[in-house]
């Protein structure tokens, strides 16, 4: 068994969990964190002995370093990612996969040059609840899929957040922020998306901070705070998307799936787990026991699962860089569509990765033997 060294850029509020889930791995090291506040750093290298605090030069150095995860701030990702995939590296990084498509492109091109592997956020899907709810679509019990609703309505991060200002700048916005989790659920569900028609807008121009010490504060809006996209499917299902910060709460559910025969309700896919529930004609509204996904999985679970597929035979990771480029996509090509580019074509065609298998949290936390980890490089 070869165990894996993780070097960690970026240690703020998110790390933790994903901290939390790589060394309950057995056979991972996380070996190195850097962060632009060294103290920061040094705190979290502290409450985990055997981990250092350093550069981000030294980090990507480190022969010890087999994967980077890339925690950095949305516009830093594509200079990391390539710096990481530079040294030999394999990356994996939150969402989005970059700024830009063309950034992801850049990134996924150097990545197979290099012979390294990208992974990014949301893992979420690879939890037991959307991944039970697609196998029940994939089962053939509601039929073939025709449509999908998704919805996520907030009144926005500046009640809560002390720094909110990144939320309604150029690349923020309730698509780039919240939209991952749900297009990346719909792609799973229902395979990739061929064309978008969106439509966007905002209901004001300043939004106030709500707490901490800039509480008062006006932060000025200049992207849409609310998005509503219709996304065609390479299959023939038609999904619609809405996301907002310019609401209350919904409570309908956030994913809805029908098909010919039957209804699927998909629990939350900014979370692991959650009810699945099918209506059928002769059973109505029931739930189902979760019956695919890594259960009592937590942000991580996709650099575990890239890290597992690396090596001779290994196959493809769930969690993978030409998805979330996918997504990018579709998330600026809705943007254009709202910007009045009408109905606009999706290029990429990402291959939909394959379901996960019911995997019990002692089996995925036990150290798995593997492969030397860079062998693809």
């Amino acid at each position: 068994m070869s165990r894996v060294g993780v070097g960690v850029v970026g240690v703020g509020v998110i790390s933790r969990t994903y901290l939390e889930t790589l060394t309950a791995h057995g056979g991972v090291d996380v070996v190195a964190v850097a962060d632009l506040d060294r103290d920061r750093a040094r705190h979290v290298a502290d409450q985990h002995p055997g981990t250092r605090a350093v550069d981000v030069a030294t980090l990507l150095a480190d022969p010890a370093v087999d994967v980077v995860l890339n925690l950095t701030v949305p516009l830093a990702h594509e200079e990391v990612a390539l710096a990481a995939i530079g040294a030999g590296k394999h990356v994996f990084g939150e969402k989005p996969l970059t700024a830009t498509p063309e950034g992801a492109r850049r990134v996924l091109a150097a990545a197979d040059a290099a012979g390294v592997r990208v992974g990014c956020a949301p893992d979420t899907v690879l939890g037991t609840g959307v991944q039970a709810a697609r196998a029940v679509v994939e089962a053939g019990t509601i039929g073939r899929p025709s449509s999908a609703l998704a919805t996520w309505v907030s009144p926005g991060h500046e009640g809560w957040h002390p720094q909110p200002d990144f939320y309604y700048r150029a690349g923020g916005g309730p698509l780039l922020d919240m939209g991952p989790y749900y297009l990346t659920a719909l792609v799973h569900l229902l395979g990739p998306v061929t064309h978008v028609q969106g439509a966007a807008g905002r209901a004001r121009d300043e939004r106030v901070i709500g707490s901490g010490p800039r509480a008062g504060e006006r932060v000025p809006v200049e992207v849409a705070t609310h998005v509503t996209g219709l996304l065609e499917h390479a299959d023939g299902a038609i999904s619609t998307v809405t996301v907002s910060f310019d609401g209350g709460r919904s409570r309908a559910r956030p994913v809805e799936v029908h098909g010919e025969r039957g209804s699927v309700s998909v629990p939350d896919p900014n979370a692991f787990d959650g009810e699945v529930e099918v209506w059928t004609p002769d059973a109505g509204w029931h739930v189902v026991p979760p019956g695919a996904g890594y259960a009592g999985s937590a942000r991580g679970i996709g650099l575990l699962d890239m890290v597992d597929a690396v090596g001779p035979g290994g196959g493809a990771h769930r969690a993978s860089g030409e998805l979330a480029a996918h997504v990018l996509e579709v998330m600026t090509s809705l943007l254009a569509s709202a910007e009045g580019a009408g109905r606009v074509p999706v290029a990429s065609r990402p291959v939909v990765p394959p379901l996960v298998p019911l995997t019990a949290r002692d089996a995925w936390c036990a150290p798995q033997p593997r492969g030397v980890v860079a062998a693809e490089r």
